[in-house]
């Protein structure tokens, strides 16, 4: 289990398109609203050729579908806070146009996709412009590489300022704020004189403002995907208990790169036997190797959401982090064949079917069963034999809604489409 703030969101009003009913609102005849309502959620990728090539290059350029490091338009100084080393690095930048979710957002997490080859790495920044007219600072939301070996993936603490600051992964506005629009910096950077040059597959955002929590929030009646259980493969966390310590303390709390272990074996992919040769015991070493590969250094952690969705990039997967307003939302990524990772946190027997207390876990939603309640890859089991769960629905998706606010991985290979998104797009 993964330590994590849970997040408080300002009360924010739904906007319902004439015509379209979001997912998650309660069907005609029901009178009662459901989950989904008063959930402003939007979500912007750039990741193909013509998409990346909106945005504006200062020495990088759009190969193909992706952005490349060209012509470096200077360079910089970097000391690793973690190991003290400094190197200097030639970089050039990608900045996306400025995107108008259409609301004020309150928080906002970035995801991307990248290679970065030797002692390549990549910075990604938020900026954004305020409901009261101001522009807030570059705000780094992460500083990511695909491994250790030359720099230390990191999240940055004590950024925060009038405007807002940055809990691990998410941008939260401070009291009375929102972002009306925002935009999208990644710096590539690559050590100087070197040719090894990151690349970006994907860069985008989840922005989002949605109602209090609510111990009452009504659940959704089952609308699709009832009976269909998809054949994700089981790993427990706990096997991993006491290994490697110094990444996050061990296997105890590893839910997060074990839940992303399982997607992407899912798709039939992961990293080689050569890759992971390192890891002793071998029991399910792939799950060390994500841990590993997952880890930020200043969380102390391998819970940071887009660190992990990046990390399933590394296998040519597609991989970003949103918001859902429902299990609606979610049954119909089932019914494409796409398992989820989703947050939350619970105390014990608050949900049915699930007997213990977590201040923040991350688990698959692999599919549901006939009655519509969700079945689980839960990675807090004893072995991978107990893994497979079933939960109540009503009980997990107000604790899902409630703390992350309905944060999940969507990972999956581009020849498998995702659903159709609802009218305010948040996928």
């Amino acid at each position: 289990m993964n330590r994590r703030d849970v997040l408080r969101t300002a009360l924010a009003a739904g906007a319902v398109t004439a015509g379209v009913v979001p997912a998650g609102v309660a069907a005609a005849g029901d009178k009662k609203p459901g989950p989904g309502a008063g959930r402003d959620i939007g979500y912007r990728q750039w990741s193909t050729g013509a998409e990346l090539a909106t945005g504006a290059l200062a020495g990088a350029a759009v190969t193909g579908d992706a952005i490349t490091l060209a012509s470096p338009v200077g360079t910089l100084d970097y000391t690793d806070p973690f190991t003290g080393s400094t190197a200097t690095y030639e970089y050039a930048t990608w900045t996306s146009v400025d995107v108008s979710p259409g609301f004020a957002a309150t928080e906002v997490i970035a995801s991307w996709t990248a290679d970065t080859p030797g002692g390549a790495w990549i910075q990604v920044e938020l900026q954004g412009a305020t409901n009261t007219g101001e522009t807030t600072k570059w705000y780094v939301m992460g500083r990511w590489a695909a491994d250790d070996n030359q720099i230390r993936r990191t999240s940055l603490a004590a950024q925060g300022d009038a405007h807002g600051r940055i809990a691990v992964d998410t941008f939260v506005a401070a009291q009375g704020l929102g972002l009306t629009s925002y935009r999208l910096r990644v710096t590539l950077l690559r050590p100087a004189g070197g040719g090894d040059a990151p690349a970006v597959r994907s860069i985008g955002a989840v922005a989002s403002a949605l109602p209090a929590p609510d111990k009452k929030l009504p659940g959704s009646a089952p609308l699709a995907a009832q009976g269909t259980v998809l054949d994700v493969p089981r790993y427990s966390q706990h096997l991993h208990d006491g290994h490697y310590p110094e990444w996050n303390g061990g296997g105890e709390a590893w839910c997060s790169p074990t839940s992303t272990s399982m997607v992407v074996a899912y798709w039939g992919t992961g990293p080689t036997p050569e890759a992971y040769a390192w890891v002793e015991p071998p029991i399910d070493p792939w799950v060390d190797y994500a841990a590993r590969n997952t880890f930020d250094y200043s969380y102390d952690g391998c819970g940071n959401w887009p660190f992990n969705t990046a990390y399933a990039g590394r296998f040519g997967l597609d991989g970003f982090v949103t918001r859902l307003r429902s299990l609606n939302e979610a049954e119909s990524f089932i019914a494409a064949g796409i398992p989820l990772v989703l947050s939350l946190s619970f105390k014990k027997n608050e949900i049915p079917g699930l007997t213990y207390d977590t201040g923040g876990h991350l688990l698959v939603l692999v599919g549901f069963a006939a009655n519509g309640s969700p079945v689980l890859n839960d990675p807090a089991a004893v072995d991978n034999n107990a893994v497979r769960k079933v939960a109540g629905r009503a009980e997990f998706e107000a604790a899902w809604l409630n703390t992350s606010r309905g944060v999940a991985y969507v990972i999956h290979p581009s020849t498998v489409a995702l659903p159709p998104a609802p009218g305010q797009a948040n996928w």
